[in-house]
Parts: C-alpha cells; structure tokens; sequence
C-alpha cells in the first residue's frame, strides 16, 4: 500500500513542478515516468533495510536462495527506474519491468495467503495487491514506450 501513497503521491508532485514552469515535466506520460521511478527506488530500497527479512519470508519455499533473491530483486527495481529514464534504455526497461512485476507477484500472493507480515502488518491483501500489480504493469508499458 504505501507504494501506492509513493507512486501517486509523487506523480502529483511532478505534475505540479510541471504545472511551475519546468516544462520537461508537463505531461503526464513524464510525470507517470518519473514517478514510476520513484516508487521503484523506494520498494528496492526495502530490500537492503531490515525489511528484508520480511521480503525473504515472502519467497515461495521452492525459490532457492531467497535472501540472494530478495538482493537481486531490489536491484532489478533500482536497474528499471534508472533504465526508464533514459531514451535508450526505456522501451527495454519496460519491458525488463513487466516482466519483473510478473515475476515477483507469486510472493505477493504468498504473503497475502500465508499472513506474513511486513514491518508488523498484514502484507496487502490479495483482492488489493492483484489489481495493483495489473496497474504497475500497465504503468510500466504506458510509461516505457
């Protein structure tokens, strides 16, 4: 949830800076793009606090190495939300996204059935946590081309 609050807490903060005159930000298709990126940075920088361990419990028992995982994951986010601001390396960072949102989304739905907990809360519910991982991969194509 709260990289919900992230993702369009910071789109509107973009849409505003571009509403004062910095015209590189005065489209949504830019504003979506840089907070997509932001939302990206602050779910990767989960995997490298104390949250980690939450993220490895989340792993599907037959992951292998799931703390390694949980590392690379984190630089999965952080490789995409630099690649999509880049015109060379947006359409593959898109891409490279959905693909990650694809395959991270059997731990979501782990949490969400086992009751694991993130910082002590419930991990988003399944019924919320689908429709967000439909609206990240929607984002990601929109944004990447």
């Amino acid at each position: 949830m709260a990289a919900l609050i992230v993702l369009f807490a910071s789109l509107l903060v973009y849409r505003a800076v571009g509403a004062l005159g910095r015209e590189w930000l005065d489209s949504w298709l830019v504003a979506a793009r840089c907070a997509l990126s932001t939302m990206l940075l602050f779910t990767a920088s989960a995997h490298i606090t104390r949250m980690r361990d939450d993220l490895v419990r989340m792993m599907p028992p037959s992951f292998p190495w799931p703390r390694a995982l949980v590392y690379f994951t984190g630089l999965c986010e952080i490789a995409g939300a630099i690649g999509l601001l880049f015109p060379l390396t947006r359409r593959a960072a898109g891409i490279a996204l959905i693909l990650f949102f694809l395959a991270v989304f059997p731990a979501n739905v782990r949490a969400a059935r086992s009751g694991i907990t993130l910082r002590g809360k419930p991990a988003t519910a399944l019924w919320l946590r689908a429709p967000m991982q439909l609206l990240f991969i929607c984002l990601a194509w929109w944004v990447s081309r």
